[in-house]
């Protein structure tokens, strides 16, 4: 038999183009590698560390929702609460709206790192285990968007800045609801877990090995580290001892005419220069009179020294003289126990007609104050007169009044 002939040598041709994986053509068609979930193999994402900032978080959030439901009662009180309202301590607001300030500011830190320890949770794989799990991811879901938005609205008020369509201080205040009965509900759900992660020598709790305990403590260090740093450059604006480090406060206790700062300039509140030159404050009550700037600077004058605190955070105190409220009202026939309605010669604003409680109307430091710091107002402090009362948010001290109506 004779051997079959030899096959031709291969002749070297161009290079084939490699072809796509097996995993992405298949039958002609593109198929997608399957898809995984993504795992996580961070340190310190463990419930551990989640519980000791949620502590903190937990405080700062109570701090602020109780701060700030004081700051909304006393600008909007209910009809019924109005006379209830105390002028005394003359420091209270500016104490409670530095705390709200404060706190919020540090509840923004806390909450970006509670996010950052918990967030492969957010992507646990399958999503869903059952309807009272759903259920739980809802709640959870509610909990983070709400706090997010309520801390970020609150830094952007602080700074007057609004780029929404609705208004800050009823979104502000829902949503304090929201979070607050978010976080109670999250508390109850994980209760037996937040027990069993509380101490610190809670033994066989722990999810990650044991000589992560040093990396815990540092990060429970640069937390606290981060929070004091913020607390300590912005609460200048609020307690002034601490003014010289006020480094990221977008207010200065300090800075502005006379030596306070001013939210709304009288341009931007419409005061014209022809309406300050042809004033008169007129007063309504069962004797109703009027009075030139000069009559009024005749009548009889009292001295406060009180703050003026601003629901941006900002505070400070200082001296003022005018014509105590309560003598203005006697002089228009008040009966005792009167409140009062102040109106500005600002066109438009929230806060361009304000009322006053009996304790506040009858307290002797309440003022229509014509000086500060021993100057005669600035147009933009509310000259020719403005209203100075104790314990009183900045908005509703009123600037350039018109008209006091007794009620």
């Amino acid at each position: 038999m004779t051997s079959p002939p030899p096959e031709p040598p291969a002749v070297p041709g161009p290079p084939a183009t490699p072809g796509p994986p097996a995993t992405v053509r298949a039958r002609g068609r593109l198929a997608l590698p399957p898809v995984r979930p993504p795992s996580f193999s961070g340190r310190l994402h463990d419930a551990r560390t989640a519980t000791s900032i949620g502590r903190w978080l937990g405080v700062a959030f109570l701090v602020c929702f109780v701060t700030g439901l004081i700051s909304h009662y006393l600008q909007h009180p209910p009809g019924w609460a109005a006379d209830l309202l105390p002028s005394r301590p003359v420091w209270g607001y500016r104490l409670s709206q530095g705390l709200h300030i404060a706190s919020g500011l540090a509840a923004i830190v806390l909450l970006l790192v509670k996010l950052w320890t918990v967030y492969p949770r957010l992507f646990a794989w399958p999503p869903v285990r059952g309807v009272l799990h759903a259920l739980e991811r809802l709640s959870v879901a509610v909990l983070v968007a709400s706090a997010v938005l309520e801390v970020f609205t609150g830094l952007l008020n602080i700074a007057e800045w609004y780029p929404w369509p609705f208004g800050f201080i009823q979104t502000h205040f829902a949503l304090a609801w929201v979070v607050t009965g978010s976080l109670l509900l999250h508390i109850a759900v994980k209760a037996p877990e937040i027990k069993a992660h509380w101490s610190r020598r809670s033994p066989g709790t722990l999810e990650l090995p044991a000589q992560d305990g040093p990396d815990r403590r540092s990060l429970m260090l640069g937390v606290g580290a981060a929070v004091g740093a913020v607390t300590l450059t912005t609460v200048g604006q609020a307690f002034t001892p601490l003014g010289s480090l006020d480094l990221l406060a977008p207010r200065h206790p300090d800075h502005g005419p006379q030596g306070l700062p001013v939210n709304r300039t009288a341009a931007a509140a419409g005061v014209t220069d022809r309406a300050v030159r042809d004033w008169r404050l007129e007063v309504r009550g069962p004797t109703p009179y009027s009075l030139t700037l000069d009559q009024l600077r005749a009548l009889p004058r009292a001295q406060s020294r009180l703050p003026i605190a601003c629901v941006e955070g900002w505070s400070v105190e200082a001296a003022w003289s005018g014509v105590r409220i309560s003598d203005l009202l006697a002089l228009a026939g008040a009966r005792p126990g009167a409140g009062l309605r102040v109106t500005s010669l600002e066109r438009s604003g929230s806060y361009r007609v304000m009322e006053m409680g009996r304790d506040y109307a009858e307290d002797p430091l309440t003022l229509l104050a014509l000086e500060l710091n021993g100057q005669v107002l600035t147009v933009d402090h509310g000259y020719p007169a403005r209203i100075i009362a104790p314990n009183r948010p900045g908005v509703l001290q009123t600037k350039w009044v018109t008209l006091l109506e007794v009620l």
